[in-house]
């Protein structure tokens, strides 16, 4: 699981589609949401939506994992697609189609056994409808697995201040408390909340930040240093933060009612 189907990316070179291959998809805290988020991504759901699947890794990752799954990954970026349809179809995975829609304006409606979002409302102004179109995406008994980066990290040991200011992004990250209350207001019920970056992992990612500025800078030097770097968090991986760089959810959908942003509702119970 490190995303080496993207040595089929027709754009990259060939020195660059040996890297991949030879040390996986050079993206350190990617590969560290890999570790955290893949493992909680359980049972055998017949269709699967990636929503904002950006360059279709966890895409792929998911064919590969649920082969028997129907998968439909959507993003809003029609040459980005274009590609992971070339990738999905070099690499022989079959069970995935791209669509492209947005994720606050999504058409499904009662139709997915698991929905899988990861980094990806932060970049969604209005995140609270977002939010809302998965859990009516999901069938019945479904289930969100949702990733986010935490409103603060750690700058290596010292101490927690607000997350990179990251291109794209309308909010540096979502307070696991915040975030939990915008889910439970959907209507879902929320099964495991933890955050995720262990010290190692946050130290790795943060070296990983000042080398490229989270815009692909400085390629040589963080080619050269990735394989040690996502080394560094790859022993971190099983730490358990009490405060980290990111946050995991994981909820369920158990009625078929989801409210609306105008409705007043209770909070359901959280079971984790």
């Amino acid at each position: 699981m490190n995303g080496s189907e993207l040595a089929h990316d027709p754009g990259l070179s060939l020195l660059e589609r040996l890297y991949i291959k030879l040390f996986g998809v050079p993206i350190n805290g990617l590969r560290i949401r890999i570790r955290r988020i893949m493992p909680e991504l359980t049972g055998a759901p017949k269709k699967i939506l990636d929503a904002g699947c950006g360059r279709g890794v966890f895409t792929f990752l998911l064919a590969q994992k649920f082969p028997n799954a129907t998968i439909i990954a959507i993003d809003t970026d029609n040459e980005q697609l274009e590609i992971n349809r070339t990738i999905a179809a070099r690499a022989r995975l079959e069970n995935i189609s791209f669509e492209r829609q947005d994720v606050a304006s999504l058409s499904f409606h009662n139709e997915f056994d698991m929905i899988l979002s990861v980094d990806n409302i932060e970049h969604i102004e209005n995140d609270t409808l977002a939010l809302q179109c998965l859990a009516a995406a999901l069938k019945k008994g479904g289930k969100l697995v949702l990733h986010v980066p935490a409103y603060q990290r750690r700058w290596f040991f010292f101490k927690f201040r607000t997350n990179f200011d990251v291109p794209g992004h309308f909010r540096p990250g979502y307070k696991l408390d915040d975030l939990k209350q915008k889910v439970a207001q959907t209507g879902l019920i929320i099964k495991k909340s933890c955050y995720t970056y262990g010290m190692l992992e946050n130290l790795s990612n943060n070296i990983s930040y000042l080398i490229t500025g989270a815009e692909a800078k400085n390629k040589t030097i963080y080619a050269v240093l990735f394989p040690i770097l996502n080394l560094i968090a790859w022993i971190g991986q099983n730490s358990h933060p009490k405060e980290g760089a990111g946050d995991l959810i994981i909820a369920k959908k158990e009625q078929d009612y989801i409210p609306s942003n105008n409705q007043n509702i209770n909070h359901p119970l959280e079971l984790s």
